[in-house]
Formats: structure tokens, C-alpha cells, sequence
């Protein structure tokens, strides 16, 4: 992937693809202005025209694909709405583009969005091939739709950074094809081989505990998850060592590369994209690749606890007792409440090292997180304010959407059980905030928060900013809130 930035004119950019953004006030009373002005010129006056008789108005997210009968240099042109223009609008415009460039079969896309700085751009790039993702690996040949190999951002001087956004939309697309290959392909083992891939970059270390070391270890959680499978479960470690490196952060991802609910098994239709339940090992693995490569001031501590949840013989059951190394008990209501068990034996591996300030989770945890935020919205649950407030910061800027939900201390009364300190779920009333509450019990001495990505982590069905399958969702906001957090 080649990116780059230009003053051309807009009417002399050679590519397969030319994107231009317009929004509602290009069809005012007022003469337009501005490269769709530019291009209506070339068109003989007739491109404003036919734009308004096709009823395109410029709202967010609509397109329309116009032969360009060589009047320009570009081969195509795909006009698209800007709505009011915010970050939000471009961010959804630049998926479009993303994703009518593969459908197109666009090889070289010259984008042109008003209202862009050097800042901004980045994240227009980072968008624009998220856009154009798609997952073809089972693909017959003939069927895949080629990705882009170059782009070019018209309008806009080069950023000092402008290769950064090519190695945030890298690991992107990285954690992308992790959720989207089958669970034959990706299990605990083999994801552990696909983390030992960051020990290739500056600074970076890899370790992997066996099933037998896991077990040595009292890593219960992990261990009952996993033992109804024939593949073991592992724990993967990946640290980073900066130099001068301004703070130390932990990261945890839930790494269940395949959950049938174990005895508490799921239906066939509940069951058929639990691919993606190692979303969250794929977020903060893809996340560390970003920062190591970046070669960011932040010391960073990643653990993944990877495991499936299967049926058989040897599956863990309910009203199993678990014994954390914090000293914890946990009573077995629900198998498939696995996440948090898994989880919880790597928060606190991760409390246990001094020099971390803080600890982030990410999960593909509760449907109940789904339900009350849709497909669209992270859910963040933490009791610290200035925590919360630098991650949301970070959402924002990079477009995505996180959410603060309640992290209320009363509903810790759902999980208390009759046989050990807590049971691994609560009521079914706000199964969210219990999931985080119950994860709180893990986590010592340090800040921390926990994000729920069930809904945006992977879509059923594709929208403007994503096809369907995995998204990468929360991998640039938490590479922007962990480069803020190295100065």
C-alpha cells in the first residue's frame, strides 16, 4: 500500500478511481465552487446537472459512480456526500470511498475531501483502507475484488507522520484477519504463533505458557475454559520495551478462538460467528503492533488467555468452584460466561507487575452490551474519570464510537453465591455492568478499564465504514490513546 499526498488539480489526477466529496450546499441557489466546480467545468457544465437529477444532495453516506468518458484523466468518478461536513461525515465519506474502490476494482484512488489538515488526513487515509478491506482468503481467484495499492490524498501538504497512518491501518487490518479466519485455522496455538509475528519488531519479547505451565501456574480460569477441547488452551505475553519510555500500560484481550457456550451450549444460529470471540486478543495484540512498530514511549505488558469452549467429556461444568491465585472464588452458573473466567487470570498477571500504571481490557463479552448500544458503540466501563475521559478523547478523535456505561457498585450483589465469593454471572438484568464488576475482582492497585467491543468488534452484515466480518474497532483509538500517553 502507497500513500501520498498532492496539490495537483483535480481534473489532471491520473487513477482508476477519482472520490470527491460535496455536500448539500453545492446545489444551492449560490454558484458552486470548489473541485466540484473544477470537475463540472470539464464535464461541459453538464456533471451539477445530472447529480441533481439522479437526487443526489450530498447527505452523509450516499454515492453515485459517473463515467468520466475520459474528460479527465481519472477512469472513474464516484461523488460523494459529506453531509455537514464534521469528522464524522468525512470519516463515513472516506469509508465509502473505501468500499466502492474494491467493488469498482480501483487500483489507484486520488481522494478529494474539503476542510482536511495534516492531523486530519492521516485518519482519512486509516478510514479510506479500512473501507476497502474485505476478507477473500477462501475466495476462489477470479472472485476476489483486488484492494487498492495506491492512494492519493488531493489538497492537503504531506504530514511530517504520513507513514504512521499506514502502519496503524496495517495492524487494522492485521487484527481483522485474525476474527475472520475460521477457528480451524485460528485456535490457542496458532494465535500464539501469530503473536510470536510481533517478536520480529524492535523491543518486543514473546513468551507462551503451555496448557501444563498454565495449569502449574493456577491459571483457572484458562484451564477449565479450555479443557473440554482437543486443541490446549495457552497464555501469550507479549511485552515492549521503549526507550525513555514515559509510562507502562497493560493490555488484556479475550482470546477464545471458538465458544460453542461449553455445556451451556449455544444454538446453531448464536454459534456460527463465534469466530470472533477472540476479538478482543486480536484488538490489543494488533494495538501493541502499532505502538512497537511506532516505536512509542510506553512501555506496554500484552496478555492474552487463549482457549475454546467445547462440549465433551472433559468440559468444565456448572456448579464447578474455581480458586483464583488472588484467592477469589468463583462458582460456575453458566458456561458460556467463559470471557470473564479467562480474563481474569490475566488481570492478575497484569496487577502483578509494579511498574504498570494502568490496565485496559477488551472483550467480546455480554450480548447484553449489544443490546444496549447496538453495532456501533464500544462499551467502557471504569470508576475513573480521567481514565475514562482520555479514552473517549481518543474514540473521538479517531471516529469510532465508545460509550461510558455504569459501573455501579451495588450490582455486585447479583454475584454473590451461596457456595464460593461469586458466581461467574449475575441476574439478567444489566448483564454488561455485572460482566465489569465481576472482572473488578481481578484487578489491584491499579487503573484500569474494561471495553466491551461484542457489538462493533464484527458485523453480520457490512455497513459504509466496514464489510462484514471483523472490523479492527478500538485498535487506532487505543494506538492514539497509548501515543498520548507517551508524550
Amino acid at each position: 500500500m502507497n500513500v501520498r499526498y498532492s496539490n495537483e488539480p483535480i481534473d489532471t489526477a491520473s487513477c482508476d478511481l477519482l472520490v470527491v466529496g460535496v455536500g448539500p450546499s453545492a446545489f444551492g441557489d449560490g454558484a458552486a465552487s470548489g473541485p466540484i466546480a473544477q470537475l463540472d467545468a470539464k464535464f461541459g457544465g453538464r456533471l451539477l446537472p445530472e447529480l441533481r437529477q439522479r437526487r443526489f444532495k450530498g447527505g452523509e453516506g450516499s454515492a453515485l459512480v459517473i463515467p468520466t468518458m475520459d474528460r479527465i484523466a481519472a477512469r472513474e468518478l464516484l461523488v460523494v456526500g459529506i453531509g455537514d461536513g464534521s469528522w464524522s461525515a468525512l470519516r463515513v465519506a472516506a469509508g465509502k470511498a473505501g468500499r466502492e474502490a474494491r467493488s469498482l476494482h480501483a487500483q489507484s484512488v486520488t481522494v478529494s475531501l474539503p476542510g482536511l489538515d495534516s492531523a486530519t488526513a492521516n485518519r482519512v487515509v486509516e478510514a479510506m483502507v479500512a473501507g476497502n478491506y474485505q476478507w477473500q482468503a477462501y475466495k476462489p481467484e477470479e472472485e476476489r475484488s483486488p484492494l487498492a495499492s495506491d492512494w492519493t490524498l488531493l489538497g492537503v501538504d504531506a504530514p511530517g507522520n504520513a507513514s504512521e497512518a499506514q502502519v496503524r491501518a496495517k495492524w487494522q487490518a492485521w487484527a481483522r484477519d485474525l476474527v475472520n479466519a475460521p477457528a480451524a485455522d485460528i485456535y490457542p496455538e496458532s494465535l500464539a504463533a501469530r503473536a510470536r509475528e510481533l517478536a520480529a519488531l524492535p523491543g518486543v519479547t514473546v513468551e507462551v505458557w503451555d496448557a501444563a505451565r498454565c495449569k502449574a501456574e493456577g491459571m483457572v480460569g484458562i484451564t477449565a475454559v479450555g479443557q473440554g477441547s482437543t486443541r490446549p488452551p495457552v497464555m501469550i505475553h507479549v511485552s515492549y520495551r521503549a526507550k525513555d519510555a514515559k509510562d507502562h500500560v497493560a493490555l488484556v484481550g479475550k482470546g477464545v478462538t471458538f465458544d460453542s457456550g461449553g455445556l451451556s451450549i449455544k444454538p446453531s444460529d448464536a454459534m456460527i460467528t463465534m469466530r470472533c470471540d477472540m476479538g478482543g486478543s486480536a484488538t490489543m495484540l494488533a494495538t501493541t503492533g502499532i505502538v512497537a512498530e511506532l516505536g512509542l514511549a510506553v512501555d506496554l505488558d500484552t496478555f492474552v488467555g487463549a482457549a475454546e469452549n467445547m462440549v465433551s467429556g472433559d468440559s468444565y461444568k456448572l456448579g464447578d468452584i474455581l480458586r483464583y491465585n488472588n484467592g477469589v472464588t468463583v462458582e460456575i452458573h453458566n458456561t458460556d460466561a467463559e470471557g470473564r473466567l479467562v480474563l481474569a487470570d490475566c488481570l492478575i498477571e497484569a496487577s502483578k507487575i509494579p511498574t504498570v500504571t494502568t490496565i485496559l481490557d477488551a472483550a467480546t463479552l455480554t450480548g447484553a452490551c449489544v443490546v444496549a448500544l447496538g453495532d456501533d458503540f464500544t462499551g467502557l466501563f471504569t470508576d475513573d474519570d480521567a481514565l475514562a475521559n482520555e479514552l473517549l478523547d481518543a474514540a473521538k478523535t479517531d471516529g469510532e464510537g465508545l460509550w461510558r456505561m455504569p459501573l455501579y457498585a451495588p450490582y455486585k450483589e447479583m454475584l454473590k453465591s451461596d457456595h464460593a465469593q461469586i458466581k461467574n454471572v449475575g441476574s439478567r438484568a444489566a448483564g454488561a455492568t455485572t460482566a465489569a464488576l465481576f472482572l473488578q475482582h481481578f484487578v489491584k492497585d491499579k487503573r484500569w478499564a474494561h471495553l466491551d467491543i461484542a457489538g462493533p468488534a464484527f458485523m453480520d452484515k457490512g455497513n459504509s465504514r466496514y464489510a462484514a466480518g471483523g472490523t479492527g474497532e478500538m485498535v487506532r483509538s487505543l494506538a492514539t490513546f497509548l501515543a498520548r500517553r507517551a508524550g
